[in-house]
Formats: structure tokens, C-alpha cells, sequence
């Protein structure tokens, strides 16, 4: 495993968490959106130890990792296990030890819509949004029930124009934005399904699954 990511003071950093089980172009997809849409100097991949909210376990840290760097290659974009190092399962938990631990840095939290309509059910979600500013990526079809979530409605003084996404970053929480995008079709348990996503001691897809 690598050593902490790398960020400087006045630096912008989106935070993408998940359990990446397993990682796919999807993922590398949205990154690489939300890099230019929010004006994000660097993005980071918090591989959790597990989702508080699902009650299936995930493939090991050490699979996990290895997929998500083969999917992830980007020289501002960092894979990381930062949650294990720092012990923390919650966002909320994670946030406030990475804020104390990189004083001075931008960070942005990454979510998709789907996140967002049930964001209300995270652990200490306000402070969430009244502490880090929020990009949130959609699907057309999904933006609708997103935006009538309890979160968006609660937060709807505080949403940024698309057109001003590229600031997100430097706005003072509550901050959050929504941006449109055509995603991959790809997904973690379509792949798990399809028995794509193999585990194995190399944490690496099985080739025979490319053809």
C-alpha cells in the first residue's frame, strides 16, 4: 500500500469515496469529469473498508486497490486506502480527520445522484454539507428524484448554477452542485454478476472476461 496522498494548501481535492467492488471505467469516467468540470487540481479514491450501509461485505482491500489503480491511471488522481490508516468508516468521520491532517486544502466531496437521494441517511450528513462543498454527478434520468431529496431540498439556498461549477471548490460551504453527464453503463454489481470481477491474489481482472 502507498503512503498518504499528496496535497498542498490552497490545493482543490475531490474526494471519491466508495468500496470500489471493483472499480470500473465508470468510475474513471466521472473522475476525470468532475476534474474539469469542478476545477479540481487532484482527486482521491477513498477505498473504504467497508459501506456502513450495506450489509454484504466487500472483495479484500488488497484486490480492491490493485483494481482500481489498473482502471485509475491519472498523475492527479491517487488510489488510496486513507480510511483504513485513519480507522474511520463514516464521511463525516473521514473529513474531519483529513481537514485536520491537511490544513489549508480545498476539498470537494464526489457524488452521484443516487448518493444524494438518500444522503440524509448518512451519519452527520448536515455537517457534511455545512463543512465541504459538494459535486454532485448525474445521469439525465437521474437528476429528477435527486433533486427532490431531503437533502437537496433542505440545501436548495445553497446549490451552485452549473454554469459556475468551476468554483465549487473556492465557495464557502454549504456548497453543492449538480452536473449532467452520460455515464458508462458499467457497474460494480453488474461486473460482480457477470462474473467479471474475479478475486484473486493479484487483485487483477481476469483477462478471459475482456473478450
Amino acid at each position: 500500500m502507498q503512503g498518504w496522498p499528496q496535497a498542498g494548501r490552497g490545493q482543490r481535492v475531490g474526494l471519491l469515496g466508495g468500496s470500489f467492488d471493483p472499480a470500473h471505467e465508470g468510475h474513471a469516467h466521472i473522475t476525470r469529469v468532475a476534474m474539469r468540470r469542478f476545477g479540481l487540481d487532484r482527486v482521491w479514491w477513498l477505498v473504504s473498508p467497508g459501506n456502513p450501509l450495506k450489509t454484504n461485505g466487500p472483495a479484500p482491500m488488497s484486490d480492491r486497490m490493485a483494481r482500481a489503480r489498473d482502471v485509475m491511471q491519472h498523475p492527479r488522481v491517487q488510489v488510496t486506502d486513507v480510511e483504513t490508516r485513519l480507522k474511520t468508516r463514516y464521511t463525516a468521520q473521514t473529513l474531519r480527520r483529513l481537514m485536520a491532517r491537511y490544513p489549508g486544502v480545498q476539498f470537494v466531496w464526489l457524488m452521484g445522484a443516487d448518493n444524494l437521494s438518500q444522503f440524509h441517511l448518512w451519519q452527520d450528513w448536515r455537517w457534511i454539507m455545512d463543512h465541504v462543498a459538494v459535486g454532485v454527478l448525474a445521469r439525465p434520468g437521474d437528476r429528477l428524484a435527486a433533486g427532490f431529496s431531503p437533502a437537496a431540498r433542505i440545501y436548495r439556498g445553497a446549490r451552485v448554477p452549473a454554469r459556475a461549477s468551476g468554483a465549487l471548490g473556492l465557495m464557502t460551504p454549504p456548497a453543492w452542485c449538480f452536473v449532467n453527464l452520460p455515464l458508462s453503463d458499467q457497474s460494480s454489481t453488474a461486473l460482480r454478476k457477470a462474473g467479471t470481477w474475479r478475486k484473486r491474489d493479484a487483485g487483477a481482472i481476469d483477462p478471459a472476461s475482456l473478450t
